[in-house]
């Protein structure tokens, strides 16, 4: 089922527009992103007002190219005084892996460095290179409750940008005021783009857990991770609410909050970059301000909250979301009064078991009927194997006669599919399981042993175990009248297990336990019939 599932219903792609559409978008820039959308509706940037008056020119101090450090109790930031663009930004409570003294996540290298996360691009050209820049404001040590500001300055031709970020202690979220300031005698218009860029934010990436563009509009959530198709750079034909890099584990976005603004995107020598882009005018001797919010951290739903734009829509766990937030939310019940996700798995399996109990009985009471009369079914099929209409005849007063629907025992089991795979996606994209342990070492050793319930368990125990429940559970169940579909079932619990051997520790978990609670619901339904 899981295995058909995304064979018939694969993941939505972004649409592809045709070779006209698309000839234009192939034609690069010095920065590797596609032009904008032709003709763009128009923008209103909300009025200049006393608050957004410009700053004098004395407040600024020329710092080209110097680091400003930012400290939160969640992350630590370096900003460059060129351009306000971010060198650097670690996730102080994600490590990059599991072992002692590992360094923490940095949303932000090398790679990306080169396209400038949160750097500003007028006329798809980079301000942080091409305008005189300075900046007002040192480095920033934030505490819970506090905020701090770091104010930019860039001329640009007699166009001046002001640039005001906003850090908090308490959240992810980078708020951004800007203000265009024409000093110049002649109109200033172009097309004005936030961005933020990223590296692979999947060391491995594998089928479960891959990078990702995505950005969300009226056509809700899209996502796109073929990166051929993006090296030659993807974008909307009409606004959207947000963009950014996505996996399943962590985001990094912007947000515009003035107006909505086109999307692109790009794959371009290891790193991923969106852009939010309008086109905009400013008269001579006039302002206007615009704002927008960026979001480096990991895909928690108490996180993405705090940020505007419904950013929150990104914590998306695939077809079944509707079902799979709710089970994310049990689990991190659990989690509070256990302290270990493990357990918190475990518990809510037997949540969902003892739930849908009566279908399950009722599943089981009716194939042990079945396994009943499979010795009178293997007669009738016998006796009528040249007649097959007499035989199916026969059979239906067979069922008829001892009460047994030869589907009832698989339309209540049908019934929890969709709980089952949403459990299934909840585990695969909760960011929660990164990293949490269950049994981190083995009993009475040093082993290290399932440390992080998002890998793969390291000594394949879990898997092979649940290997074996499965085989049991089966041999539990009636055999299937025909020879060869009686050995395809036996051969079934192997083909999984193989299968199961790479998956994350905390879904076999919950796959083991639902087992050893199916055999022991069938062991007691087989004992009372």
């Amino acid at each position: 089922v899981l295995v058909g599932w995304n064979l018939l219903f694969p993941p939505q792609q972004p649409t592809q527009q045709d070779q006209n559409q698309t000839a234009p978008a192939q034609v690069q820039n010095e920065q590797g992103t596609a032009p904008s959308p032709e003709q763009p509706a128009p923008v209103t940037e909300k009025p200049a007002n006393a608050a957004e008056e410009p700053l004098p020119s004395s407040d600024f101090q020329a710092k080209a190219g110097q680091s400003l450090t930012v400290d939160t109790p969640r992350y630590k930031a370096v900003i460059n005084s060129k351009g306000g663009v971010a060198e650097h930004f670690w996730l102080k409570n994600y490590k990059k892996t599991i072992e002692q003294g590992a360094r923490p996540i940095d949303l932000v290298s090398a790679e990306s460095m080169g396209k400038a996360p949160m750097g500003l691009l007028w006329n798809a050209e980079p301000t942080w290179k091409q305008a005189n820049w300075s900046v007002k404001g040192d480095d920033l040590t934030l505490g819970r409750g506090q905020e701090g500001k770091l104010v930019f300055r860039g001329d640009l031709n007699g166009l001046i940008l002001e640039r005001v970020l906003t850090f908090s202690g308490d959240s992810y979220v980078i708020q951004e005021e800007l203000r265009l300031i024409n000093q110049s005698e002649n109109l200033a218009s172009g097309s004005l783009g936030f961005s933020v860029a990223s590296p692979k934010l999947v060391a491995n990436e594998s089928r479960y857990n891959r990078t990702n563009v995505i950005h969300y509009g009226a056509s809700g959530l899209k996502k796109e991770n073929d990166t051929d198709d993006l090296a030659l750079g993807i974008q909307s034909d009409a606004p959207v609410s947000w963009a950014g890099i996505d996996s399943n584990y962590f985001l990094v976005a912007v947000t515009p909050t003035s107006q909505k603004m086109y999307f692109k995107g790009k794959f371009d020598k290891g790193a991923y970059r969106v852009v939010m882009e309008s086109n905009t005018a400013v008269q001579p001797e006039q302002t206007q301000a615009m704002s927008a919010a960026y979001y480096f951290g990991p895909k928690e739903s108490s996180a993405l909250s705090l940020a505007p734009n419904d950013l929150k829509a990104a914590l998306h766990y695939g077809w079944l979301n509707i079902i799979a937030k709710p089970l994310v939310y049990a689990l991190q019940f659990f989690y509070q009064y256990v302290g270990n996700y493990g357990v918190a798995i475990i518990l809510l399996t037997i949540v969902i078991k003892l739930i849908f109990w009566p279908l399950s009985h009722k599943s089981y009471k009716s194939m042990e009927r079945m396994k009943k009369i499979q010795p009178m079914m293997k007669k009738l099929k016998e006796q009528y194997k040249d007649d097959r209409q007499k035989m199916n005849q026969e059979l239906m007063r067979l069922y008829k006669t001892y009460k047994v629907n030869p589907a009832g025992g698989c339309l209540p089991m049908l019934l929890q599919i969709p709980v089952f795979i949403g459990l299934y996606e909840a585990l695969l994209g909760a960011v929660e399981l990164r990293h949490a342990s269950f049994i981190p070492e083995v009993p009475f050793t040093d082993i290290v042993w399932l440390a992080d319930l998002s890998a793969k368990d390291p000594l394949y125990v879990t898997p092979v175990i649940m290997g074996l429940s499965m085989f049991l559970q089966q041999k539990l169940s009636p055999t299937a009248g025909d020879p060869t579909q009686a050995k395809i079932m036996l051969i079934m619990p192997i083909f999984l297990t193989f299968i199961f051997l790479n998956f994350p520790a905390g879904l076999v978990v919950y796959f083991f336990t639902n087992n050893v609670l199916s055999i022991a619901q069938q062991w007691w339904t087989l004992r009372n019939a």
